[in-house]
C-alpha cells in the first residue's frame, strides 16, 4: 500500500486484512501511527523521491492511493520494477472531459488531455495530472495495470467536508439553505464499497479501468439531504438560494449534471457493493460526533446560513 492510513487507503487496508491478505504499508509515518500495529511499515517520502526502503522484497500487488502527479507514480514504478504482480492505481472521475458526454457515460468516455508540466494540484490540473498518471501505469505494466476511478467518496474518516457538511447540517434540522438545484443528481461511493472493489479486483487479477460510483439507487441533492435528516431524526425544509457569492464547488453542488450520472455497470459486475445511503450517513454522523464536530472548511457557517436564509423569507436555520 502506497499510503493507507488516512481515508481511502485505510479502508482498503481494513478490507484487505478482512480477506486474510498480508499487507505492507509505505508512507511517511505521520498519520495513523496507532493503526494496524501488526503490519510492516516501510518509511519513505514521495515528495522527496525517497523510495529506498522498496529496494528489496516483492509483492503480489501494489495499491497506489497517494499518487497525484506523474513523478510520484514514475518513481514508485522505478523502485518496484517487476517485483510487483499488479499495479492498481486509484485515479478519479476528474479524468473525464466535462463537455460532450451525456448521462450514463462509461469508462470509455473521452478523458481530458494529460498534463505533465506542473505539480500544482488545483481544479484545472487535478484531473489532467491523474490522466498522465494513468497513462504511465498502463504503459509500464500493460495487462498488469488496473485503474479505479472513484466519484465522490464518503464515509467515516473523510478528510473533506463534501458529504460531512450535509450530514451535520441535516442533523441540526430546520430551514436548510441550498445554493443549487434540489433536483441535481449526486453520485457518492461509500469508502468501504470502494475498498471492497479494490480488493476484489486484486483477488481476481483483473485489468482495466473501473468507475467506482454510487450510491446503489440514483439520488438527488434534495433526496440526499432528506436521507441525512431522516437518519438523524430531524425535519428539514430545503430552501434553494442564489449561488451568487458562494464558494466554488460548494459541497456536492455541481452545475454539470452528466458528471454526476456516470455508469457503474462495469464496477458492479466486478464486485462493487452498495452500502445504503442511510448507512453511510448514519456512520458519518456517528464518527463526526465522536470526533467532536470540529469546524468545517467548506459550506456555510451557521452564521452565514442564517444571513442567507434571512434574505429568503422568515425563519432561521435550525439549531
Amino acid at each position: 500500500m502506497l499510503g493507507g492510513t488516512s481515508f481511502v487507503g485505510r479502508a482498503v487496508v481494513e478490507d484487505a486484512l478482512r480477506t486474510g491478505a498480508d499487507v505492507t504499508l509505505f508512507g511517511r509515518g505521520r498519520t495513523g501511527t496507532d493503526l494496524f500495529p501488526g503490519l510492516t511499515r516501510l518509511l519513505g517520502d514521495r515528495e522527496t523521491d525517497d523510495y529506498s526502503v522498496l529496494g528489496d522484497g516483492s509483492w503480489d500487488a501494489v495499491v497506489d492511493v497517494s499518487g497525484y502527479v506523474p513523478r510520484h507514480v514514475g518513481r514508485a514504478m522505478d523502485a518496484l520494477g517487476d517485483r510487483v504482480g499488479r499495479y492498481l492505481f486509484i485515479s478519479s472521475n476528474a479524468v473525464y472531459r466535462r463537455s460532450g458526454v451525456g448521462p450514463g457515460a462509461d469508462e470509455d468516455a473521452p478523458r481530458r488531455a494529460p498534463v505533465r508540466d506542473t505539480e500544482e494540484l488545483v481544479e484545472e490540473t487535478y484531473g489532467p495530472l491523474k490522466v498522465a498518471c494513468e497513462d504511465d501505469v498502463v504503459s509500464r505494466y500493460g495487462s498488469r495495470a488496473t485503474v479505479v476511478r472513484p466519484g465522490k467518496v464518503a464515509g467515516p474518516h473523510d478528510p473533506s467536508d463534501m458529504f460531512t457538511y450535509w450530514v451535520r447540517r441535516a442533523a441540526r434540522g430546520g430551514r436548510v439553505a441550498l445554493p443549487g438545484d434540489p433536483g441535481q443528481p449526486v453520485q457518492i461511493v461509500d469508502s468501504r464499497d470502494l475498498a471492497r472493489l479494490v480488493v476484489q479486483l486484486l483477488v481476481d487479477d483483473r485489468p482495466g479501468a473501473f468507475n467506482a460510483v454510487g450510491p446503489a439507487e440514483p439520488v438527488t441533492l434534495d433526496g440526499l439531504i432528506r436521507t441525512c435528516a431522516r437518519v438523524a431524526g430531524t425535519h428539514v425544509e430545503i430552501v434553494p438560494v442564489s449561488p451568487e457569492g458562494v464558494e466554488p464547488f460548494f459541497p456536492l453542488v455541481r452545475d454539470n449534471w452528466p458528471t454526476q450520472q456516470r455508469s457503474s455497470a462495469r464496477s458492479r459486475a466486478a464486485g462493487l457493493s452498495a452500502t445504503p445511503l442511510e448507512v453511510t450517513a448514519a456512520d458519518v454522523l456517528a464518527w463526526d460526533r465522536e470526533r467532536g464536530e470540529p469546524p468545517l472548511r467548506s459550506g456555510f457557517t451557521p452564521e452565514e446560513e442564517r444571513t442567507v436564509l434571512a434574505r429568503h423569507g422568515d425563519g432561521q436555520a435550525g439549531g
